[in-house]
């Protein structure tokens, strides 16, 4: 059915559903906004719905496969889409080209948003309007794919997409695409693990000049593989290591092409010295493993579109990652060194904090840690990161997941676990314990391996509140 005959009903009215209800009045054959929590929704229950009146249905990504109303709209066979999916029904002509602007999307358990930053960053230094969208609007209507996919100015879409909207997304076909690592996350949205993966791997089908995907996770390589894409779609693997034959990697300090993105055969190509990229590096100028593999993911996307590869090596390196991802933002200056206070708050899950935790050196972070288990198990985190943890400080109401793996797997690191009844004092009581363990050259390391909806608003409600925390205790101790 054509959407200008169809009657849709928007299913939940967060900022992505309320914009697509906004767009789609003038659009579609009529719509019927549901959310239990908003006042202003025509229907305040899913009960209410009178489904003989409905055609199509656009989900919000807190709506899991198996809640009630998507299963009874699949078995009306209503077809169930994401946003996204609407945003590529809704796509307006470039005013320049005449034709829709091409997407490029980013996936992956952990740093989607840092590539998505990075692939914009490089392509607007290109000269192209090239705005992020997508899973990354955070509140930010004009982020939103609704939003961006009708404006006739944008030249690309970056477009972070996350597993949630990319189960209910069907026939987006994308210019190139990413998935930069897969890991355990949401299997319980999903239904287990390779359904997890599946709908990752959604990303990469019918993809057109390029999917790049990380060639040290064997679960990813293999996705790309199988991936059903255009004739003449090129499979570019990113690496830390030295690269081989289709790979883009780090060979001597030196980020190398061997996939053909620059030479066209495959030669190999020598690009720039990684030193270069001093944002992306500890102050001793340590380079931080998983934004480095960012980079180098962001980096063949937009020369998958054919991007100057000068151009982008300059934008990277003036690139500064987004706020909450491992940013100093407090330094005490103490007896034989400082202490630095270094906010990860976007590593909400095991896989996004082992990476955090891997760029630090022996015994030097005392890490804060915990906050929304979501089900996940932290045994192999603590076990594998013992060497980096001087100590632990577990917050957040879910902590005996937490508890039980350093029981198991770390006895001899010193921990201390802050009581989870007063909320608002939860970050000040933790600093004040880190402060007891810290010593000159150590981090203090939020990463907390968990999400944050137990005890703050949001993951940026956290790191702004370990940033406030972190600052104070400067102040009160006299070594700021």
């Amino acid at each position: 059915m054509e959407l200008a005959n169809a009657t849709v009903l928007i299913a939940g009215l967060g900022v992505s559903g309320r914009n697509l209800a906004s767009v789609l009045a003038s659009r579609a054959g009529g719509v019927i906004t549901v959310d239990e929590r908003c006042e202003d929704a025509d229907l305040r229950s899913f009960d209410a719905v009178e489904w003989d009146r409905v055609d199509m249905v656009m989900s919000s990504p807190a709506f899991s496969p198996a809640t009630p109303f998507v299963r009874e709209a699949e078995r009306r066979g209503i077809p169930v889409y994401s946003e996204v999916e609407f945003a590529w029904m809704l796509r307006a002509d470039n005013a320049r080209t005449g034709r829709p602007a091409p997407w490029i999307g980013i996936t992956g358990t952990n740093g989607k948003t840092s590539t998505t930053e990075m692939v914009s960053a490089m392509l607007t230094a290109c000269g192209l309007n090239a705005p992020v969208a997508g899973n990354i609007a955070a509140g930010d209507i004009s982020r939103t794919l609704s939003h961006a996919a009708l404006n006739p100015d944008n030249d690309v879409l970056c477009v972070e997409l996350s597993s949630f909207q990319m189960h209910f997304t069907e026939s987006v076909a994308l210019e190139c695409a990413a998935i930069t690592n897969i890991a355990d996350d949401h299997l319980d949205w999903h239904g287990g693990r390779e359904r997890y993966a599946a709908d990752k791997a959604k990303v990469f089908r019918g993809a057109r000049r390029a999917i790049v995907y990380n060639a040290q996770d064997a679960v990813v390589s293999a996705l790309a593989a199988q991936a059903p894409v255009a004739e003449g779609c090129r499979r570019v693997g990113f690496t830390l290591d030295a690269p081989l034959e289709g790979e883009l990697g780090v060979r001597d300090g030196w980020i190398e092409d061997r996939s053909g993105l620059v030479s066209g055969n495959g030669e190999p190509v020598r690009l720039s010295e990684v030193s270069r990229f001093t944002h992306l590096c500890e102050p001793d100028g340590t380079i931080y493993p998983h934004l480095l593999a960012d980079a180098l993911a962001a980096l063949a996307l937009a020369l998958g579109l054919g991007a100057d590869a000068e151009r982008c090596l300059e934008a990277l390196e003036s690139f500064s990652p987004g706020g909450h991802r491992i940013a100093t933002v407090a330094t005490a200056h103490v007896e034989g060194g400082d202490i630095r206070f270094v906010d990860d708050s976007k590593a909400t899950n095991a896989h996004a904090a082992k990476a955090s935790l891997s760029s630090f050196a022996d015994k030097s972070v005392v890490w804060i840690a915990g906050g929304l288990a979501k089900g996940g198990r932290f045994e192999d985190l603590v076990r594998d990161q013992a060497h980096t943890i001087k100590a632990a400080v577990v917050i957040g109401v879910d902590q005996q997941a937490m508890l039980e793996a350093f029981r198991t797997q770390a006895p001899d690191i010193p921990l201390t676990v802050v009581d989870p009844s007063d909320n608002d004092t939860v970050m000040d009581r933790a600093i004040e314990a880190c402060g007891a363990y810290a010593q000159a050259g150590d981090v203090v390391l939020m990463a907390p391996a968990c999400a944050s909806m137990d005890q703050f608003v949001s993951y940026a409600d956290r790191g702004d509140r370990f940033a406030e925390a972190a600052r104070r205790w400067v102040r009160a101790n006299g070594v700021g």
